[in-house]
């Protein structure tokens, strides 16, 4: 009675390739074979750990005589008690009325993990069946391409315009859940909101993102994803959670998954620490099957209670502060240079080099980003890694300090006015 039903698809599916992203930096190689003393600039990364700061010392001395406390035996799959309750008070605020506490937090290794969990638990707890899709915004970040694949479940991009920043509509999840239909009779099993974005830095208000979710409800999707993985890093506000939930009826709240961490907001890519707040029967479906797999380590969780427990605007203060300045010089460019662009708030610029390809007879941006690097020493993202929707377009990060992004916009320019 535990055998699953034999199902040769995985014959069929095309191989995941690994992820670009991380090729980026071996194009800088180049240009600093030939200028062994020239300046480079990576404004194609978003490691706050690597470019601002990161995690403060304070942190993680805290964190780690938590650890040394703690000790170093197996915890639970979910994580730890001691950190829900650091998410549920010292960090949303959580409050009673929502319904919502503790036993609604599941700690996670990463994004990427509690990702690769929320589209395995929705497939099983909404339609229940493999095969079905995951609608993201039609330039979405690379592992949203890969990530719902590797657990059997299809990706579609949903309409949208680069006029309106692809962002997704009801009318575009009503689309997709037509076409989903279309193709064998699948369904949608999942409908991913990001906000601030990655790639384009699009930055969707709260309440355009409830109406979302609520249109998706009613054309049948059984959950939503909000991945707030930047919203911290604002010079506006977070998100809140309470008035987020709150918003919804009982049964609608059910259907809402939240992914928030540490890995942006306080340059913590290599602690890997992120957290999903979702229905019980979301966690304890995610729980089962981590304990299994991926148990979520101590140490990950000792770093956000540490900061949590500080307070999180304060503990992320030296990441959060000099993003938001580089983001005015940003803005200041653009605006001085006249390039088309979607600037929001979180990391990302994404930039319109559509003239500057026509002018060198470039096919897409991959072919910039070969020269920006390799003859210019600027590293960023092309657009045509993340979709061909973005083909024109580039990932310009601005998670560094501003004398540095200063530096980063003025090398773009010089680039340009070469081609």
């Amino acid at each position: 009675d535990q055998l699953t039903a034999s199902d040769s698809s995985p014959t069929t599916m095309s191989p995941i390739p690994g992820s670009r992203m991380f090729e980026i930096k071996e194009a800088l190689a180049v240009y600093r074979g030939h200028n062994p003393d020239g300046e480079v600039f990576d404004a194609s990364q978003g490691d706050g750990g690597a470019s601002l700061p990161g995690v403060p010392l304070e942190i993680l001395e805290s964190a780690h005589e938590l650890q040394v406390e703690h000790g170093t035996g197996y915890d639970k799959p979910f994580g730890t008690a001691v950190f829900r309750q650091a998410v549920v008070e010292d960090y949303w605020g959580l409050d009673a009325a929502t319904g919502w506490g503790p036993l609604n937090v599941i700690a996670c290794q990463g994004g990427r993990d509690a990702l690769v969990k929320a589209y395995d638990a929705v497939q099983f707890l909404g339609h229940g069946r493999w095969g079905d899709f995951v609608v993201t915004s039609r330039v979405p970040w690379i592992s949203y391409n890969w990530g719902p694949y590797q657990v059997g479940a299809n990706v579609m991009l949903a309409p949208g315009s680069e006029d309106d920043a692809w962002t997704v509509t009801p009318e575009g999840v009503a689309a997709c859940v037509e076409a989903a239909a279309a193709h064998g009779g699948r369904q949608v099993a999942m409908l991913v909101v990001t906000s601030p974005d990655n790639p384009t830095g699009r930055t969707v208000p709260l309440e355009e993102q409830i109406a979302l979710a609520r249109s998706a409800f009613q054309a049948g999707v059984p959950y939503v994803l909000f991945d707030w993985i930047y919203h911290r890093v604002t010079d506006g506000e977070p998100h809140d959670l309470n008035a987020f939930l709150l918003s919804f009826d009982p049964a609608e709240r059910e259907r809402c998954i939240v992914l928030d961490g540490l890995t942006k907001s306080l340059g913590a890519s290599n602690i890997r620490n992120a957290h999903l707040v979702a229905s019980e029967p979301v966690v304890k479906f995610i729980q089962s099957r981590a304990s299994h797999a991926v148990i979520p380590s101590f140490h990950s969780q000792a770093v956000a209670i540490a900061a949590y427990r500080m307070g999180f605007d304060r503990a992320a203060a030296t990441i959060i502060q000099p993003t938001n300045q580089s983001r005015e010089v940003v803005r200041a460019f653009l605006s001085e240079r006249d390039i088309r662009h979607i600037l929001g708030k979180g990391y990302y610029a994404f930039m319109d080099m559509g003239p500057w390809l026509d002018r060198a007879g470039m096919a897409d941006t991959g072919a910039l980003g070969t020269v920006l690097a390799e003859q210019f020493g600027l590293a960023v993202v092309p657009g045509v890694y993340f979709s061909s929707f973005g083909d024109r377009w580039i990932r310009f990060s601005y998670a560094t300090p501003p004398e540095v992004t200063r530096g980063a916009t003025d090398r773009l320019w010089q680039a340009l006015s070469t081609l």
